[in-house]
């Protein structure tokens, strides 16, 4: 037995039953229902009810109308229904009053499914953008996604938060790098080791999780570990760095991996390098996000509150990477003169600083007062004159 259409069954023959189920029905939709036939059905039913079809008001038994308008309005749309089905509609529900939990047994069927569509949409838009070096096609179908969740948690009546399941997920079981993506990889890391400063281009945004080769990544550890404390970056520092850390010992760098990387020295630009990885690493991010939640979505024990949790929470790793990818591809903004709290410091500086006095101003001469003969002007004849007596 199938219980989902077992209960699209049920609510469909509640309503036949008792047309009057459909007022507590307004939250379901026909889209909600799996098999087309279904979906005509309960489309033809609430179109009835819109047009105030007579059986909505009858309080006896229902009229045979009420049943074959419905199978011809139905008609309309899809082939094959017969009344013949609509008796076993109406056989598989044993309680008309029931007809809500019915429908909540629909609603939750179409979000399972409905999750399950968009994470295989996601995956397959991650994976064509990843085989054409692009990420814009990810990005816009997880914002997707991310709307479908919140939609979907809205309608369940639960609201959109992120939550870890109990048992973590299985790894998502991801392609192995390419042949030309480890090269790539191995590349940049010589640029950074033989390349003085190269790494202040990328410590910024880049992570050692952005590397397809995990050895690559802990390699990536370790010089941003020696930037962090600023020690200088050159082969023999590296190594040393990497024996320290155990790396060799334990397996998780070979020989191979390191050797080409502290043997030959590498120019180019470490920026650029950087974003075709982090380009790479967010379009795995997404096809990794979008197997979680196709598996969620494949769990029936999780109800619907507990499925969009845990895929806004497989989703969380994509953010972050998408985060730092509009980090490293956004233009640099424009720096004020000061920073904010500077400018304030200075103009309290100067708020405070001694200003020099302003000379007091002397008696200027009237200008209506003509200087006498030999230019001597009258003030100066009547100082001369008190002086003298």
């Amino acid at each position: 037995m199938d219980p989902l259409l077992t209960g699209e069954q049920a609510v469909l023959g509640a309503v036949l039953l008792d047309p009057r189920q459909l007022g507590g029905l307004d939250w379901l939709e026909p889209r909600d229902f799996y098999r087309p036939g279904h979906q005509a059905l309960f489309a033809a039913l609430r179109k009835l009810r819109t047009e105030d079809h007579p059986a909505l008001s009858t309080q006896g038994a229902v009229p045979v109308a009420w049943l074959t308008d419905t199978l011809a309005e139905a008609g309309q749309q899809v082939r094959g229904l017969t009344a013949s089905y609509l008796h076993t509609l109406v056989a598989a529900c044993p309680r008309p009053a029931h007809a809500p939990l019915y429908g909540r047994m629909v609603l939750e069927g179409s979000i399972h499914r409905t999750v399950a569509e968009h994470a295989d949409r996601l995956l397959a838009v991650a994976r064509e953008d990843a085989g054409q070096h692009e990420v814009h096609g990810t990005a816009a179908q997880a914002d997707v996604l991310a709307g479908v969740l919140d939609d979907l948690a809205t309608r369940w009546g639960t609201r959109p938060r992120a939550a870890a399941p109990r048992t973590p997920p299985l790894p998502a079981a991801g392609e192995p790098p390419a042949a030309a993506q480890t090269e790539d990889e191995q590349f940049l890391l010589s640029l950074l080791v033989h390349q003085n400063g190269a790494i202040g281009e990328v410590f910024d945004w880049l992570r050692p999780q952005d590397f397809a080769v995990p050895g690559h990544g802990q390699l990536y550890r370790c010089l941003g570990a020696l930037h962090h404390r600023g020690e200088p970056i050159d082969p023999v520092t590296t190594l040393w760095e990497v024996q320290r850390r155990g790396l060799l010992a334990e397996g998780v760098l070979t020989e191979q991996q390191l050797g080409p990387v502290l043997r030959d020295g590498a120019a180019g630009s470490a920026e650029w390098l950087g974003e075709q990885l982090l380009r790479s690493s967010l379009t795995r991010a997404a096809a990794g996000a979008a197997q979680q939640i196709a598996a969620h979505a494949d769990d029936r024990r999780l109800a619907p509150g507990q499925l969009i949790s845990h895929a806004l929470h497989a989703l969380g790793p994509l953010e972050e990477v998408r985060a730092r990818w509009r980090t490293a591809t956004s233009p640099p903004a424009a720096q004020p003169r000061f920073a904010p709290d500077q400018e304030s410091r200075v103009k309290a500086a100067r708020a405070r600083s001694p200003t020099q006095p302003s000379p007091r101003p002397g008696p200027e001469p009237s200008p209506s007062a003509p200087p006498l003969p030999g230019g001597v002007r009258l003030p100066a004849i009547r100082h001369h004159l008190r002086s003298s007596s």
